[in-house]
């Protein structure tokens, strides 16, 4: 035996406040998420290219001076110094994320937020000195 289910003539809508597509932009925090989920974009770029630069060493020299030619173009400046300012805005918000993720204890307490974002900024620092060094060094 099959029993139908019991209908009602009018269903109440159930309480649904609006929310705007942008409700993300009124605050800063939610803001500067979505701002550090959308740098994604300009790491993927600027791997793109990496990966571009080094296709075109392994292709030879002739591939190299044209590789290097073809980032003179305006629009390859302006969107590599666009994406920069994107990769270092998702770099410092990465690092300062890093005490939010790692909770350390050290004898019952928390260690503070500074000496675990810190080393972050040291090895930033180190690994790029060492990196200008390697490319201005004469030889």
């Amino acid at each position: 035996m099959k029993i139908s289910p019991a209908h009602r003539q009018y269903h109440p809508k159930w309480y649904r406040p609006q929310i705007s597509t942008y409700w993300w932009s009124h605050e800063w925090p939610y803001l500067k998420f979505m701002l550090r989920e959308l740098s994604s974009v300009p790491v993927a770029f600027f791997v793109v290219i990496i990966l571009l630069q080094l296709w075109s060493l392994r292709e030879g020299r002739e591939s190299y001076l044209e590789f290097q030619q073809w980032l003179k173009n305006p629009v390859l400046i302006i969107l590599n110094g666009l994406s920069f300012i994107f990769v270092l805005f998702h770099t410092i918000t990465w690092f300062n994320l890093a005490p939010k993720a790692m909770v350390i204890r050290w004898r019952g307490k928390r260690v503070p937020n500074l000496l675990i974002s810190s080393p972050n900024y040291v090895a930033w620092v180190v690994i790029s000195g060492l990196v200008i060094l390697l490319l201005t060094r004469q030889g």
